[in-house]
């Protein structure tokens, strides 16, 4: 057990999908997952472990935003001997070429974001999923035909933002933008572990448009499928 995590080693598989919402961690374990239970609620974040197809996965909530999911993922890598975590999550979209509830996998993660400065001193402003996973993450894709589109994430660490025309994020080629995936791709490439990053687009920043909270919880069901067909 760890500070934030109740659950025993054993309780743990050796993937892990992480929505960012509790209610959505539990809406795929009720909905998607046999034999299922859960193995954590310290502080709400709620940790369900069970099987898909024979396939043993555990799905816990990240929290919001970089310090969260930060914890959870080191936690679950270090600790809890994690092999591979998949961010399933939503995003804000800023390229006309995305519509809503189309499904990015983010090939890279831009940020300025002081996360991996502080952490262990890393300059680095662009970190990257895994390769191996991100590859057998188009295959399922293809097979089970779910569409997908590909392309760099802004992972930022403020969510009311002043200034929101994205200049920053859109000259380096950011198609949309989330708050997690570059604490996670950081951990994931610190402590040699696998990490990608599936995001559904919930908002639209050129349209307008965005999805209520209820649909962000329960009609993103192909982003889940695809990342449940990806378990090791």
């Amino acid at each position: 057990m760890t500070a934030h995590i109740e659950a025993k080693r054993e309780d743990i598989a050796k993937t892990v999908l992480m929505p960012g919402d509790p209610n959505r961690a539990k809406f795929i374990a009720e909905n998607f997952l046999e034999d299922y239970k859960l193995v954590n609620s310290v502080r709400g974040m709620l940790a369900y472990t069970g099987f898909y197809h024979g396939k043993r996965v555990t799905v816990m909530a990240s929290g919001m935003g970089m310090p969260s999911i930060g914890i959870y993922s080191y936690e679950l890598y270090k600790f809890y001997e994690v092999d591979t975590i998949i961010r399933i999550g939503t995003a804000g979209a800023f390229s006309s070429h995305l519509h809503l509830y189309d499904i990015v996998l983010a090939e890279d993660v831009y940020s300025d974001s002081s996360f991996a400065l502080v952490q262990n001193g890393s300059m680095e402003k662009i970190n990257k999923p895994s390769k191996i996973l991100n590859d057998e993450i188009e295959v399922k894709a293809k097979q089970i035909h779910i569409p997908i589109q590909k392309g760099r994430i802004y992972s930022s660490d403020v969510f009311y933002l002043e200034n929101t025309d994205f200049k920053d994020a859109i000259e380096n080629d950011c198609i949309a933008t989330e708050m997690e995936s570059f604490a996670l791709f950081h951990n994931a490439k610190l402590l040699s572990r696998n990490a990608a990053c599936l995001v559904t687009i919930s908002n639209h920043f050129l349209t307008g448009e965005e999805t209520t909270s209820e649909e962000r919880e329960k009609k993103f069901v192909n982003m889940v499928l695809l990342a449940l067909a990806t378990i090791r």
